[in-house]
């Protein structure tokens, strides 16, 4: 039997993280894409989600990227959880703006991982930088084979 391809195991948690991702999906998040250590989500700003200076609540453009932050590094079927991340809120979110959150793996050793996320809107304008430390629970998978 074929060993499968690092592709192909981020593509398996990807569709199965997704299902019961259920606070991802009541923001209207779409996972765009996942390859190994690296992740790509989309969400629009919703009336609801703005603040009382309507602008969107900076706590959901944190949870976009930590969206992404567990799609990158679940990417390779372990288990992950975040240990710590930190935020720098660079311009606001508007109704109907359309964020996206890229994350890529900078640094993975043993158990531990640091991965740095870019919200960017739809005029490429920097939104947000996100960087998440991780911690793997070894010998247990982040979703069934």
């Amino acid at each position: 039997m074929n060993e499968p391809t690092p592709q192909h195991t981020a593509d398996l948690v990807r569709e199965r993280m997704f299902v019961d991702d259920r606070a991802s999906k009541w923001l209207g998040m779409e996972v765009a894409a996942v390859t190994p250590g690296h992740a790509v989500l989309t969400m629009t700003v919703k009336d609801e989600m703005l603040n009382g200076h309507d602008i969107c609540h900076g706590g959901l453009i944190a949870t976009l990227a930590d969206s992404a932050f567990a799609y990158a590094c679940n990417s390779y079927n372990e288990f992950t959880v975040a240990s710590a991340f930190a935020i720098e809120l660079l311009a606001p979110g508007r109704l109907g703006d359309v964020l996206t959150a890229t994350c890529t793996e900078t640094s993975k050793s043993g158990r531990s991982g640091v991965y740095d996320t870019v919200v960017t809107n739809q005029n490429g304008t920097r939104v947000a930088l996100f960087r998440g430390r991780s911690h793997t629970i070894k010998g247990k998978p982040a979703v069934a084979s």
